[in-house]
């Protein structure tokens, strides 16, 4: 599953309820991953971020990372919750999981979910400092 939301998510409730709709019994490993906001980067205090991406196409993307990372290992599920929009410190920003029969599966499709999310999903992110607005030079929307 692939769902991109606006409100803060509690992730450890996402897991719970998402496990809930596997086939007991067939899977022994989920990894996952769980980023949230800081309050600094680069030396300054931020004090919200917003994350822009491109409706239908994001989501198209990190419906091709889930399906990259089941012909790589042998997966039962994956899940991705992103948020976009305006974000506070502390706010959950995004999860990842994988299910498979055995851990090291598990491990390895979770870091590649985050991974590959991370370096080459559409999102575009913009901190709000003490100085101003500024773009992250990684992520800067094009023709920005």
């Amino acid at each position: 599953m692939i769902e991109l939301r606006q409100d803060n998510f509690d992730p450890w409730h996402e897991l719970n309820r998402y496990q809930q709709n596997l086939a007991p019994g067939k899977y022994g490993a989920c990894c996952n991953f769980v980023g949230s906001m800081r309050d600094f980067n680069e030396g300054d205090v931020v004090a919200k971020m917003t994350l822009e991406h491109y409706p239908g196409m994001t989501e198209q993307f990190l419906q091709k990372i889930c399906d990259e990372a089941s012909e790589k290992w042998p997966l039962l599920d994956c899940l991705i919750i992103h948020r976009v929009g305006d974000i506070q410190p502390n706010d959950s920003i995004v999860l990842t999981a994988a299910w498979s029969a055995h851990r090291d599966a598990s491990f390895a499709a979770c870091r590649y979910l985050i991974e590959e999310l991370k370096h080459r999903a559409p999102f575009w992110k913009k901190e709000n400092t003490s100085t101003g607005d500024r773009w992250v030079s990684e992520n800067t929307p094009p023709g920005s």
